[in-house]
């Protein structure tokens, strides 16, 4: 069944099969960043609903971003987004796009001021993060740093972490189970422990059988299975490679049977602690600043519980069965709507029933409507539980957000934030519980969603095997090129990570960081007093001018809603204009080089790009920008002292000497953190104090293009030397005993075949083949001839 709901059908049936080949073409498909086509509308207008999105999570994508470009919504909802109310007061120009009405709205603080209140969904701790989560992390550092850095908001920033979940309980019961059994597994029979992990293997393929073809989990377990099946074959397999290849079949199988008594909290709490810990430490080598609030849903249960009690007491909530769910019957009549964000969603079973979480009761009896969703969950045996006025249990995933960003911000958020994959059930669910607790018409008035990542163009998964951990990322990758790689592209758009794409952002770097030595060294030129100014001619004003556009153009895309893809556009083009200017230049304005470069710097730094403390260009690895003033004096010795010893060395032919200076310029210098650019023979080489890592990565990098070209030269020499040995081995034979074989049974003087084997002659034509074959032999052999001959001289 395509769709849960009975009312929901498709307009004009597609079948399973055209959804199976439009779920696959989505899959590689870019569909953001364009405009709906006739096409798109054809398609779209044919399907009332969004399509099943474990069956055909792509077409379920696609359907969303097009749902959202339009004013038809569901033919169940039969009304679009409920109305926006926009905040009063003034505006210093900026406009933000919002989710609340999928339109950039300008900015105007709750407060009337300058301070505002922002909540971002955090993550759940209980796995690595992805690059999924990156694509969240530092697209909302970016933007945070621009409205403080840049607009001059002070921001009360509030993170959350979701320490208790489904997903929680489940992989800490499972893994804790798991390690269990690997350790009394040694005190059992390898008998026993075999027959209990083919039972699990069976189970888990009868699960496999059930579930439909297109289903993204089902590839993964096949995988599973494939690397599975031969070690289950073996007559004497290893067991512990045995439990360690069939852990996901061992996992469900030991929960089933013994999930109901792990009743330590602390097991959970170790699994999160841990990937809690994890977390930071990416955040960190991602540059991403910590929150002024961190809000863990476990240190927040009593003013979750206050939070739900109020809710029922409005008249929004209800009790069932020791859990307590939200009343939609009883808000649609007030209010008349279920959700702001995504109202074409509202009847997607499917979503609601992933965002009640793997452990909710799915029979549908505790709850009066289907679209009802939990606010308190009773806690069944194996889960962690805290006393309510309901009995034991545990939060819902939708009601901690809420409840804690009451308890630190009140009643009113100036922005809340999050992936797009969160706007509905998640965010809508949110609004409902928050408006209903507090009775306002608005409890937020910005709503911002990044949009989704894939992995050269694939949707990221285990089962595709594109599934890239932040740390993953960070072994190809600095978190300075991811942050230029998503400067590159909107922060509400679609994002694509791929080895091309962190090529582009790596030539950024690059482009940007020589451009900051090159101003650097300018600047280690500069002379005191009325030295220091010169001529303001025509190329200066030019460069001033272009200056200003660059300023310019970046501030009216940072109040663009944050379109960051043109201030970078604008930047790189100040940058280009300055080479320009430098181009055939010997005495050039360093002071007004100075002021480009301080200027890329100080917007650079807005976006996190560069340390704050830097004043022009990036940091070099560990040393201040005190450190390379107090260095440059004694660079610019030496370097003035080798290119008197260079000069000297060429008018002696001194080979010797030159191979020093190289080497101080290529092995000695990089070690210290300087990079040594010769130039024409006559003028200065150019010094630069730079990041000691970058120069050794060049170096390193150089040094094995030097031996792959040498690699390949003694390749192309030894397949030389090898065609040539096979050519002399060929002509050892004459061409006369050539065709001296048992096809031929007679010959002529030249060893030319007359008759074949079979008593026949040879014909004409056939002669004429054996004919060049035996003067291509023939030359052959005269060489092989000749070479025997140098030999023996």
């Amino acid at each position: 069944m395509l769709w849960r709901s009975p009312v929901i059908r498709l307009l004009r049936m597609i079948d399973a099969t055209e959804l199976s080949s439009l779920n696959r073409h989505f899959a590689s498909s870019s569909y953001l960043d364009t405009k709906r086509s006739d096409r798109d509308s054809a398609l779209f207008s044919r399907i009332t609903t969004t399509p099943c999105t474990i069956t055909y999570p792509h077409l379920a994508r696609w359907y969303s971003h097009i749902a959202a470009t339009t004013s038809r919504t569901m033919a169940t909802v039969g009304k679009g987004q409920p109305q926006w109310f926009p905040p009063q007061g003034s505006n210093d120009g900026l406009k933000v796009y919002n989710s609340l009405t999928r339109r950039k709205d300008v900015f105007v603080p709750e407060s009337g001021g300058r301070n505002i209140t922002w909540y971002n969904c955090g993550p759940t701790v209980y796995d690595a993060s992805h690059m999924g989560h990156a694509r969240s992390y530092i697209s909302f550092d970016i933007l945070r740093r621009i409205m403080s850095d840049y607009f001059g908001y002070k921001i009360l920033y509030v993170l959350n972490i979701t320490d208790i979940d489904d997903k929680i309980i489940l992989r800490a019961r499972t893994k804790y189970l798991l390690e269990q059994y690997r350790g009394e597994m040694k005190s059992r029979s390898k008998e026993e422990v075999l027959s209990e992990i083919q039972g699990a293997v069976a189970t888990f393929r009868s699960k496999m059988a059930e579930m439909p073809a297109e289903d993204p989990k089902l590839k993964m377990m096949q995988k599973v299975m494939a690397d599975l099946d031969p070690v289950l074959a073996l007559a004497d397999p290893d067991l512990d490679q045995l439990l360690t290849l069939s852990s996901m079949a061992m996992e469900n199988w030991l929960d089933a049977r013994l999930g109901a008594g792990v009743t330590d909290h602390s097991i959970f709490a170790a699994l999160t602690q841990y990937w809690e810990g994890e977390y930071w430490k990416d955040m960190g080598d991602l540059g991403v600043l910590p929150p002024d609030v961190l809000t863990r849903v476990t240190d927040y249960v009593p003013e979750i519980v206050s939070y739900v009690q109020k809710i029922i007491d409005n008249g929004y909530g209800y009790e069932s069965n020791g859990s307590v769910y939200f009343d939609s019957a009883a808000w649609r009549k007030d209010r008349g709507y279920m959700a702001k964000l995504k109202p074409e969603s509202v009847g997607d079973l499917d979503a609601l029933a992933d965002g009640e979480g793997k452990l909710t009761d799915s029979s549908g009896k505790e709850k009066r409507n289907q679209v009802d969703f939990a606010l308190w969950k009773r806690s069944k045996p194996g889960e962690p539980f805290w006393e309510s006025p309901w009995g034991q249990g545990r939060p819902g995933w939708h009601i901690e957000c809420s409840a804690m960003a009451d308890a630190i911000c009140g009643g009113k958020l100036d922005i809340h934030s999050g992936g797009e994959d969160l706007l509905f059930p998640h965010h809508d669910n949110e609004i409902l519980q928050a408006e209903s607790h507090s009775a306002c018409k608005q409890w937020v008035n910005y709503f911002i969603h990044t949009g989704h990542l894939s992995i050269e163009g694939c949707k990221m998964s285990k089962s595709l095997k594109n599934f890239i951990t932040i740390q993953d990322a960070l072994k190809k990758n600095s978190g300075r090129q991811l942050r230029l790689h998503f400067l590159s592209h909107s922060w509400h758009g679609g994002l694509d990570y791929s080895e091309s794409a962190m090529a582009e952002a790596v030539s950024t770097e690059k482009q940007f960081n020589d451009f900051f030595l090159l101003v650097k060294y300018h600047k280690s030129q500069l002379g005191a007093g009325i030295s220091s100014f010169g001529k303001f001619g025509e190329g200066e004003l030019k460069l001033t001018k272009s200056l200003e556009n660059c300023q310019k153009t970046v501030h009216l895309a940072l109040c663009d809603s944050f379109d960051t893809p043109a201030a970078m556009r604008a930047l790189r083009s100040v940058v280009s204009d300055s080479y320009t200017y430098l181009n055939g230049r010997k005495t050039p304005n360093i002071r007004l080089l100075v002021k480009v470069g301080a200027y890329v710097t100080e917007i650079l730094s807005v976006f996190g790009v560069i340390n704050k403390q830097e004043s022009i260009g990036f940091s070099s690895g560990d040393s201040s920008s005190s450190t390379e003033e107090a260095a440059l004096p004694f660079v610019r010795v030496l370097s003035q002292f080798r290119d008197e010893v260079r000069g000297m060395a060429r008018e002696i032919k001194a080979v010797s000497i030159l191979q020093s200076c190289d080497n101080v310029r290529d092995n000695v210098l990089p070690e210290l953190g300087v990079r040594l650019e010769d130039r024409e023979v006559g003028e200065p080489a150019v010094f630069k104090i730079d990041d000691k890592d970058t120069l050794l990565r060049e170096k390193k990098q150089r040094e094995e293009e030097v031996a792959r070209k040498e690699r390949e030269k003694a390749e192309k020499a030894e397949a030389k030397a090898k065609a040539v040995r096979e050519k002399l081995e060929k002509g050892k034979v004459n061409p006369v005993d050539m065709f001296q074989t048992d096809q031929y049974s007679a010959w002529d003087e030249q060893g030319l075949p007359t008759i074949d084997k079979e008593g026949k002659p040879v014909t004409q034509s056939q002669q004429k083949k054996l004919k060049k074959l035996q003067a291509v032999q023939d030359k052959l052999h005269k060489a092989y001839l000749q070479h025997i001959s140098d030999l023996e001289i």
